[in-house]
């Protein structure tokens, strides 16, 4: 009889560096154990999704009063519990669907993270193409992480001892920050208000993290597939 199942997808290593991980991960078990069994990993994908729609409402409205931005903090935090817990629910009760997983998951990811970036730029404290430089360094290690699971079956969820997690508390001292000091930003360099020079900073930063971290896959992708250009000429 043959199998016309689809073939399993290689596992994938997972290479999580960051300071929290494993606080993080005792703090996710926990939950995992008391969620009641009716919620299930995709409540928590959306419940992610929800947060950064709060995200980006409280940004959005900070236009109207810095009190909003309340919001956008009250969002990190129910971003955080769905988009942390939805994969660890389904590892820690067994029901893992990998490829539906990584699929919503990533997805999910990269819509909530245009919607934080772009609530930020909407706000009366960044300027959107300085908060467009950060969502594209952002997005460009995502595309460097996805291409890792490909080519070598790993999936890279830290740089420079960061992750996710870390970036949410970052960015909760940011909004903290917009609270304390108002929009302007007046007399920190000049002209350029501080809170754009940060968020452009953090862009470039993830920008050159990208080129770094491609030159360095390429090269170990190079090793372990040597050029066969001179066997094609020998041939010919």
């Amino acid at each position: 009889m043959t199998d016309n199942a689809p073939p399993s997808p290689p596992p994938i290593d997972r290479i999580q560096e960051n300071l929290l991980a494993r606080s993080e991960r005792r703090l996710l078990t926990w939950i995992c154990a008391r969620l009641p069994a009716w919620v299930s990993p995709d409540m928590m994908t959306f419940l992610g999704m929800a947060g950064a729609v709060m995200v980006f409402a409280g940004y959005v409205l900070s236009n109207l009063g810095e009190d909003w931005l309340w919001l956008a903090i009250a969002g990190y935090a129910v971003q955080w519990l769905g988009d942390s817990t939805d994969g660890s629910l389904a590892r820690f009760r067994k029901i893992e669907r990998p490829r539906y997983g990584y699929f919503l998951d990533h997805s999910c990811d990269g819509l909530a993270t245009t919607l934080v970036l772009a609530g930020i730029g909407l706000s009366p404290y960044v300027q959107m193409e300085v908060a467009l430089i950060a969502l594209a360094g952002y997005l460009l290690l995502s595309i460097h992480a996805f291409l890792r699971v490909r080519v070598l079956s790993e999936m890279k969820l830290s740089y420079l001892n960061a992750g996710p997690t870390e970036l949410r508390f970052l960015l909760i001292a940011f909004t903290l920050a917009m609270m304390a000091f108002g929009a302007s930003g007046e007399g920190w360099f000049g002209p350029v208000s501080g809170f754009d020079l940060f968020t452009g900073i953090c862009g470039t930063v993830m920008i050159v993290l990208f080129t770094q971290a491609t030159w360095s896959t390429a090269r170990r992708l190079a090793a372990e597939e040597p050029s066969r250009n001179g066997e094609w000429r020998a041939r010919h």
